[in-house]
């Protein structure tokens, strides 16, 4: 398994992760709180944690096409929501 994260600096960190939860839950199995959750997707799993003014992705993959995948569909998605906080990219280790 291959693992991939990325955190994002934010004072909405609690709100950004319940939206692409909720988005997401339209059409995989997606689950969270306030400050957790759990997206399934075909290509991966990702997992956010949400503190006061970060949140943290977290992506979990069988091969390396299935995180890029995942990553690129989180990433793709937050820049969209969080576009008054001026994200342009995010930073994955």
């Amino acid at each position: 398994m291959l693992t991939s994260e990325s955190q994002f600096e934010t004072a909405k960190a609690s709100q950004y992760l319940q939206q692409l939860c909720k988005h997401f839950a339209h059409k995989v199995e997606a689950s969270c709180d306030a400050h957790s959750g759990k997206v399934a997707f075909p290509c991966g799993t990702a997992t956010f944690a949400a503190s006061d003014d970060v949140l943290v992705m977290t992506v979990v993959a069988e091969d390396q096409a299935g995180l890029e995948q995942s990553k690129e569909i989180i990433e793709s998605h937050l820049i969209r929501f969080a576009f008054r906080d001026k994200l342009e990219r995010l930073d994955w280790s």
